[in-house]
């Protein structure tokens, strides 16, 4: 059952900056509204599985397999000093750059997949978080399960895409100011080794 506690603990939580946001914002900065969209649709693909194992028990198993955690955290490091590295090193004008047709979307959809996907703390997370807002005396938890991880989906991609739009918003100050733009690359570059660090560092 679908409860307003649900509803604004997970707005509260979506809306916490991480590496999806931090994504997200700076692919609508660098190229536009569209390619934001995209974004948005990887991010929130990104968390399927997550939310996936949870409902699955899946979630159990990696919480107490550190073999596991560890590889797909690590895993999940790396992509992201990937990204710091390719938007550190990124010199190209954050002016108009269109994506292609199919190409340019599915690139940034793959990207923003595996930037939630290679998380292992997300599964953790939604074991935590999912359970307590089953109704126990309603019965049918699978289906609740399934209900509130589609809930949380849709507020995930509709929360994004606005990001997205504010990121597009803004980007004809960022446009007419060469100085903006280098300071918000290397800002996004630090985030991503910043996140990156976090995720090195955590513990299951």
């Amino acid at each position: 059952m679908i409860t307003i506690e649900f509803l604004i603990t997970s707005l509260i939580v979506i809306l916490i900056p991480g590496t999806g946001v931090v994504f997200t914002v700076s692919t609508g900065l660098a190229h536009g509204c569209r390619a934001g969209f995209f974004a948005s649709v990887g991010c929130t693909l990104g968390i399927v599985p997550h939310l996936l194992a949870t409902v699955f028990g899946l979630a159990a198993v990696m919480h107490t397999s550190a073999v596991a955690f560890q590889l797909l955290k690590y895993a999940g490091v790396a992509y992201l000093l990937y990204l710091a590295v390719a938007t550190w090193r990124d010199r190209s004008d954050l002016a108009a750059q269109p994506i292609g047709a199919r190409g340019g979307s599915l690139g940034l959809v793959v990207k923003a997949f595996l930037l939630n996907i290679l998380n292992p703390k997300l599964t953790i997370f939604f074991l935590a978080f999912l359970p307590q807002f089953i109704n126990t005396s309603a019965g049918a938890p699978l289906l609740q399960l399934f209900g509130l991880s589609a809930v949380f989906m849709a507020m995930t991609f509709a929360v994004f895409v606005v990001y997205g739009l504010l990121a597009h918003a803004f980007r004809r100050a960022v446009i007419e100011s060469p100085r903006v733009q280098a300071w918000l690359r290397r800002g996004f570059a630090a985030a991503f080794a910043g996140l990156g660090a976090q995720l090195a560092v955590s513990e299951r």
